[in-house]
């Protein structure tokens, strides 16, 4: 049995050029391509020309392409030409949790949160009727970039003719799995896996708690009702992923991996608005301790301490907003016959009157599922751009793209506080307009602030008089994504908006 094309260089659709086959059964080939029109790495499926299950992968492919949740990996593009059957799908670079693992179990937290954030991508699929059916440690991907990321959804089930009765308890008990190897290294289910199998008593893998010492109770017992179906006092039973979603948060209310993206970057404790909050910058708790970008498991040797190039941003920007505090102490406490000169890069300071104005809802054109983050109370959650390559004008592809926040009302703007990510380069512009625009046309407003190669706490403060309900923070170049120079992405992790409304 020969697939459809089956050489490396050989070309799809005159744009997608296979490269490497990673992986194959009978009657389909995974290859890494490249998408020479956007000149993005891509994975493609192909398939031989008898393979008996062609329409069901392809339908399930199609079914996935509607989801944009980015903890699961993308389908792009579906081809259904009889011997020329093949899908294209987002490449995800990053180790699996068989990578992960290969060192030993992870810190149960950060295990914990990795599955969490896996739990709440297949709510959602299930939501909109999709199920995975084949979780394994090779679906669990840590990407490059520091985030989780599901691949085969719907999919992998297709290509070995797999279904369920319950979708959702299947999908349940795949995930108790991969905590259940998260937390001890072992395999506790019949698929072959890298991982050596889980202990057995009477008939039953062992818990978690007795294959490895200091698994916490809790995460323990979420565990075992998850892939054994045993019930927690006055809880329901846990038979879909959004119930074990929410069981592993109230058992883990540290922030560990979820939503963290990357690890090894600046976050803060504190949003840059309220007056009684102390501004201080922190770390979060360290999620990917290794330079490996494994999370959770190498931890500094007592009385040592991790410094990273983010850690020195954070400190700096500590010291900055303490100059800045103690500045404008001094300034508010200075006598009024004594001359004071003072500059500020974006504009006039905000009036002492001006109070902080809450946005009631945020969209974006990149990435629009994540444009709540920028403006929710906290600041270790960032909304973020795609990413793209060699270019940092969003890859020659567009000139610009916006968040736009929604004030429910219309209001009067003098400053805003944004805080970016680390990596300097993002040019900015505000722009406020009466009117809902377009995140993706929205250059075309008049702009009321702007700054170039900011990063960081940057302050835009308002020239003159702003008026409206919608607020735009334009982006019109990004800075190089964190880890990776060749490619460019921009983050806000918080927006400040102060005026009167």
């Amino acid at each position: 049995m020969s697939t459809f094309t089956s050489e490396p260089g050989a070309r799809l659709a005159d744009r997608y050029r296979l490269e490497d086959r990673v992986n194959a059964a009978d009657g389909w080939a995974a290859w890494k391509a490249i998408d020479e029109t956007l000149a993005r790495p891509v994975t493609v499926l192909t398939f031989a020309s008898d393979f008996p299950r062609v329409s069901q992968v392809l339908t399930a492919a199609r079914a996935a392409s509607r989801l944009t949740d980015s903890r699961l990996s993308q389908v792009f593009d579906v081809e259904d030409g009889d011997e020329r059957a093949y899908i294209v799908m987002e490449w995800v670079a990053g180790d699996s949790l068989d990578d992960l693992l290969a060192g030993g179990p992870l810190d149960p937290e950060h295990g914990a949160a990795l599955i969490t954030e896996a739990s709440k991508a297949l709510a959602g699929a299930h939501a909109a009727g999709l199920a995975h059916l084949c979780l394994t440690p090779s679906s669990l991907r840590w990407t490059q970039g520091g985030g989780v990321k599901l691949v085969g959804l719907g999919i992998d089930a297709a290509l070995a003719d797999i279904s369920a009765e319950d979708p959702a308890l299947a999908d349940t008990q795949g995930l108790g799995r991969l905590l259940y190897a998260t937390l001890t290294g072992h395999w506790a289910g019949m698929e072959s896996t890298s991982l050596p199998p889980a202990p057995m008593a009477e008939g039953l893998p062992c818990s978690p708690r007795q294959v490895r010492a200091g698994v916490p109770a809790a995460i323990d017992a979420v565990a075992c009702e998850a892939l054994f179906q045993r019930p927690r006092r006055d809880r329901p039973t846990l038979t879909t992923p959004a119930l074990l979603a929410q069981a592993l948060a109230e058992v883990t209310p540290s922030p560990g991996l979820a939503g963290a993206r990357p690890v090894d970057r600046f976050v803060t404790n504190q949003t840059l608005s309220g007056t009684d909050r102390d501004g201080a910058f922190s770390w979060a708790a360290q999620a990917q301790a290794s330079r490996g970008g494994q999370p959770g498991r190498t931890q500094p040797a007592p009385g040592q301490r991790a410094v990273t190039t983010s850690a020195v941003f954070a400190i700096v920007v500590v010291l900055v907003l303490a100059a800045i505090g103690v500045g404008g102490w001094l300034l508010s406490h200075h006598h009024s016959d004594s001359p004071v000169t003072h500059s500020h890069s974006s504009g006039s300071p905000a009036a002492s009157s001006d109070t902080v104005l809450k946005a009631v809802g945020a969209t974006a054109s990149d990435n629009p599922a994540k444009a709540s983050l920028a403006i929710d109370p906290s600041t270790t959650t960032d909304w973020y751009t795609e990413y793209y390559d060699n270019n940092p004008v969003f890859g020659g592809l567009k000139k610009g793209t916006g968040l736009v926040l929604d004030m429910g009302k219309q209001v009067k703007i003098s400053q805003i506080q944004i805080l970016f990510g680390p990596n300097a380069g993002a040019n900015v512009q505000i722009k406020v307009s009466d009117s809902p625009p377009s995140p993706a046309s929205a250059g075309s407003l008049p702009t009321v602030a702007q700054a170039r190669g900011v990063s960081g706490a940057h302050t835009f403060s308002i020239n003159g008089s702003a008026t409206g309900r919608y607020v735009t923070v334009w982006i019109t170049r990004l800075p190089p994504k964190i880890g990776n120079s060749s490619q460019y992405q921009a983050e806000i992790y918080n927006v400040v908006i102060r005026g009167a409304g």
